[in-house]
C-alpha cells in the first residue's frame, strides 16, 4: 500500500498563473515557501532554510482561488505529490509538484474585499463542482410515530 499525501502551509512565492487546457479545464500553478530549521554548524545557531514548492490546481474552482490568492498571500494546502520528467535541449529535466486538492487561505489579501480567511476544496478534472447541502441528523421527534424506544 502506498499513501500520498501532503499538508504544508507557507507563503506564496510568486503571482499565480491561470491557464486552461485545450479542453477549457483551468489550470492554476503558484508557487510555496515552507521553511525548515536547521542547525548551523559553525554558529550553533537555528536558521529557517526555505524549500520551495510548486502547487497546481484543476477546475473551475481554480478560477475562483486565483482571485484571492496573491504573491506573499500565506496558506495551507493538502493534496498528493505528482512526478514529471521531460527532455529539454538534449537534457533530462524533472520536478515534483503538489496536485492540491484542499487549500485554505491564512492571511488577509487586498483583493478579497471582504478580508475573511476562508478554504475552498479544489475540483479535480474529474470532479464536480456542485456544492451539496448538508442534512441535519435526525432527532427523536423525527420517529414519533414509530414504536422505537430511545
Amino acid at each position: 500500500m502506498s499513501i500520498n499525501r501532503v499538508v504544508i502551509s507557507g507563503n506564496l512565492t510568486r503571482e499565480p498563473e491561470l491557464k486552461a487546457t485545450a479542453g477549457g479545464t483551468q489550470v492554476l500553478s503558484f508557487g510555496i515557501a515552507v521553511n525548515d530549521r536547521r542547525r548551523n554548524p559553525q554558529s550553533g545557531e537555528w536558521e529557517d532554510y526555505p524549500n520551495f514548492v510548486d502547487c497546481v490546481m484543476f477546475g473551475a474552482r481554480a478560477d475562483a482561488v486565483a482571485r484571492f490568492i496573491s504573491k506573499g498571500s500565506k496558506v495551507a494546502i493538502e493534496g498528493k505529490l505528482r512526478y514529471s520528467s521531460w527532455e529539454r535541449d538534449g537534457q533530462r529535466r524533472s520536478k515534483l509538484e503538489v496536485i492540491v486538492d484542499e487549500i485554505e487561505f491564512l492571511s488577509r489579501n487586498q483583493q478579497n474585499a471582504g478580508g475573511n480567511a476562508g478554504s475552498f476544496a479544489a475540483s479535480t478534472p474529474s470532479a464536480s463542482a456542485v456544492v451539496r447541502p448538508v442534512q441535519a441528523p435526525p432527532t427523536a421527534a423525527d420517529y414519533a410515530d414509530e414504536d422505537i424506544p430511545f
